[in-house]
């Protein structure tokens, strides 16, 4: 509940989950060693990736709001968004919820609304990792924080994979944290965002946005390589024709200067990795191209090939907004 600009349980008995996400088994583990009973609703195109016992509603409609207030004591349960394919509307928010409806965000708010996941932190190579939960209203990410904490990702952090693997194992003790406060009471104060201050990152979607630029500064490139290496196919380019996914790069400056003519060509083979210049002073040393049967083709390359990548190819990852995630 919200009362006097502070947000808490008089007695907190049920969290319900909205959505799926891929750690809910954990979430659930840790709301069973506190007594709290769990719930999991979703939407059919989420259905399938529930291991937990779910309820599915298409919309938000009159269903679903007599399932809620049939099943549910609204002032003892906390309804958590878990990426949740729906619209809250701020009818079902204030009179439904009754305002008890809450999202966890990966990055600091307001200047990382939205989503594409650990990508865009590692193309603008932010390095603080921020754990965080706001309340939600209608906007996106607009909602009054409640409860954040700050860290510095480790510097073995370098690819989504890893950035991700730390966060969840933080996330967790985070997640405990929060919902023990308000097992015992714990009164969060509203903190509202500097909307002023705001920055929206569109989702992502690796075959249409991971088209590399070899026009780009070498560690724009470095980045942008990295920020769709694993769990993702990798970053895009063509070399000798064929379309391929670069992954395992590493920015490298001990060669001679280049010239931006260079930018994209191998300059040396070296047996298990390829020397490839940019525009600039650097130039990447890179261990896997793969090709579309995701076979690493590093020994086929030789050395005067170039990568590319076509002004079409370049044009729509920009113009194009996705509606999935990365």
């Amino acid at each position: 509940m919200i009362n006097n600009s502070y947000f808490y349980f008089d007695k907190l008995k049920s969290i319900v989950f909205l959505g799926y996400a891929d750690y809910l088994p954990e979430l659930n583990k840790i709301n069973d060693n506190l007594s709290i009973n769990t719930n999991v609703i979703s939407s059919p195109s989420l259905k399938k990736k529930i291991k937990l016992k779910s309820k599915i509603f298409k919309n938000l409609d009159a269903e679903f709001n007599n399932y809620i207030k049939k099943n549910f004591n609204i002032s003892q349960t906390l309804f958590v968004s878990l990426g949740a394919r729906w619209i809250f509307k701020n009818q079902l928010i204030t009179n439904l919820f009754k305002n008890n409806l809450v999202n966890f965000h990966g990055s600091r708010l307001p200047i990382d609304a939205g989503g594409g996941g650990f990508s865009w932190k590692i193309m603008r190579n932010d390095r603080i990792a921020c754990f965080l939960v706001h309340l939600i209203d209608e906007g996106i990410d607009t909602g009054p924080i409640l409860f954040s904490k700050n860290m510095i990702f480790p510097s073995s952090c370098k690819i989504p994979k890893d950035f991700e693997d730390f966060y969840k194992i933080n996330f967790f003790q985070f997640y405990k944290e929060f919902i023990t406060g308000l097992l015992r009471s714990k009164k969060y104060q509203l903190k509202y965002q500097n909307l002023s201050l705001r920055r929206y990152n569109p989702r992502l979607n690796t075959k249409v946005n991971g088209w590399i630029d070899w026009k780009e500064k070498s560690v724009d490139i470095y980045n942008f390589i990295n920020a769709f290496d694993d769990p993702y196919e990798g970053a895009s380019s063509y070399v000798s024709k064929k379309k391929v996914y670069i992954k395992s790069v590493h920015l490298h400056g001990g060669e001679i200067n280049n010239h931006p003519f260079f930018s994209g060509l191998i300059i040396r083979h070296e047996k298990k990795w390829i020397v490839v210049a940019t525009g600039d002073e650097n130039c990447l040393l890179i261990e896997k191209v793969l090709d579309e049967r995701n076979k690493n083709i590093i020994l086929d390359l030789k050395e005067g090939d170039r990568f590319y990548t076509t002004y079409e190819k370049l044009s729509k990852s920009r113009s194009l907004r996705q509606l999935t995630r990365l």
